[in-house]
């Protein structure tokens, strides 16, 4: 997820996205101003519907029970941190196979795990291409510009 400021008032439109680690094609997007967490679903949904998915690498909000489960159901594998304070939990083989995966081999999962920093290069891509604000004045316009702005880097990325 990352933000466009808007130039006309003082708030973020957030773009949430699911992207590949090699093409860095958006597969998935939403706009929104809620958090990151609630889109998740919806996001790994979308992509599973045109996508076989392998891995999923997400940063520690994702980090849920369900979210886990998501994953696992669409034949994925769920590369996800745990948060300091998560722990053992009997309830959940999937959670605590990934918990054990991630304590006792980190340098294999942070390895893994490490793809998820093309998603920050594919915004970093689309804000020095097509602008890092948006100029709508209002709020649908806005969400449609940054729709726009996914689109023609998916065009980009495929030409």
């Amino acid at each position: 997820m990352k933000g466009w400021k808007s130039l006309n008032s003082n708030y973020w439109l957030k773009c949430h996205i699911m992207t590949g680690v090699k093409t860095n094609v958006i597969t998935a997007c939403e706009i929104s101003k809620s958090h990151d967490s609630p889109m998740f679903p919806s996001l790994v949904q979308t992509t599973a519907q045109n996508f076989q998915i392998k891995e999923i690498a997400a940063d520690k909000a994702y980090s849920s029970r369900k979210n886990f489960d998501l994953i696992d159901s669409l034949g994925g594998t769920a590369l996800i941190p745990f948060k300091d304070k998560a722990v053992f939990r009997s309830d959940n083989e999937l959670r605590n196979k990934m918990f054990h995966y991630f304590s006792f081999h980190r340098d294999e999962f942070f390895a893994r795990y490490h793809m998820r920093s093309n998603v920050e290069s594919t915004f970093a891509a689309i804000k020095a291409k097509f602008c890092s604000h948006v100029r709508s004045k209002t709020l649908k316009a806005q969400e449609n510009e940054v729709l726009c702005k996914v689109l023609c880097h998916n065009v980009c990325c495929l030409i």
